[in-house]
């Protein structure tokens, strides 16, 4: 541990639409903050080709360069943007202690958590590929289903979100495979009932995603196996949608912040006040509904806000 401890106002964990927004914000303000860009800097939109619903670009934007413009304008206030990631949080006191790396301890009189949520995949080889090519994969219909019109697509998954996903693309998309890897749904009956009523949505039960398979910068087709009948089946498609879920990034605060059942960070309704005084939290580290760039920036103003007042009660 380091023998040295800093003190900061206002401290950022994690970037992304929420962090860089939040320290846009706190800047302003005057709050001198000092944002973390964590594990992934710039969050999950790093891995998004392209922005298309996010206001101010008529011409569509990628994920890298929205993130660069946005830690740019963060820099241009004044925002202290740092290499390095949280590993540990005191929150027992009236002053938040956090440890960058292991190593350098910080105290911080205001906290904001804008750690995000990890999308969960398959962790198939050739998932993994055209995820990184941007040619075919995606954990977010609502982000990406706009580029597959009158395609034929295959998600996979068998919660709430998943059909809610089929549906939306169903509504854009030529044909929707869902492919449901047990007997039966985890959705609610009314869900699995709108999919099962959907005409172009096609559901394969008992099937497993084998590979997804392409040209190597753009999918063609999915191979599934039939559980029951242990044939592997090769459906067209030009997007692969996975939707298993998301794991928000929130294991370090598990001891002092208040989690739901899956791991997301319970906010005070109407603001973006954790249980902890001066602890707060923006975008899909407690946006288990949403999860839209537009909306995660929407919360990083409500978090440095919420932060500004604080302070200000403080004085």
């Amino acid at each position: 541990m380091s023998d040295t401890i800093e003190k900061i106002k206002c401290l950022i964990i994690g970037s992304g639409p929420a962090g860089y927004t939040a320290a846009i914000y706190a800047a302003r303000a005057n709050m001198n903050p000092v944002l973390y860009q964590g594990t992934q800097p710039g969050g999950q939109l790093t891995t998004t080709n392209e922005v298309e619903n996010f206001p101010g670009y008529p011409d569509g934007v990628t994920g890298p360069e929205m993130m660069i413009q946005l830690e740019a304008q963060a820099k241009r206030f004044g925002t202290d943007i740092r290499d390095g990631w949280a590993t540990k949080v005191d929150f027992s006191g009236p002053i938040h202690k956090v440890w960058i790396n292991d190593t350098l301890e910080l105290h911080a009189q205001t906290v904001i958590i804008s750690t995000g949520a990890s999308a969960k995949y398959l962790g198939l080889p050739s998932e993994q590929h055209y995820l990184q090519t941007g040619g075919g994969v995606s954990a977010c219909a609502i982000c990406d289903g706009f580029f597959y019109r009158n395609q034929e697509v295959v998600i996979v998954g068998a919660g709430d979100s998943a059909c809610e996903e089929a549906h939306y693309l169903s509504k854009m998309c030529k044909k929707v495979t869902m492919l449901v890897r047990s007997e039966k749904f985890r959705a609610s009956k009314i869900m699995e009932e709108r999919v099962r009523k959907t005409e172009n949505i096609t559901i394969l039960m008992n099937h497993d995603t084998v590979e997804v398979v392409g040209d190597g910068q753009v999918v063609s087709e999915i191979k599934a196996l039939n559980k029951t009948t242990g044939e592997t089946i090769t459906i067209p498609a030009t997007g692969f949608f996975v939707a298993i879920g998301h794991k928000p990034n929130t294991d370090i605060f598990a001891d002092y912040i208040t989690l739901d059942e899956t791991g997301y960070i319970v906010n005070v309704p109407g603001s973006s006040k954790t249980n902890v005084p001066g602890v707060f939290v923006a975008g899909d580290a407690a946006d288990h509904v949403y999860r839209q760039a537009i909306t995660a920036a929407g919360t990083g103003c409500m978090a440095a806000l919420d932060a500004e007042r604080y302070l200000a009660a403080l004085s």
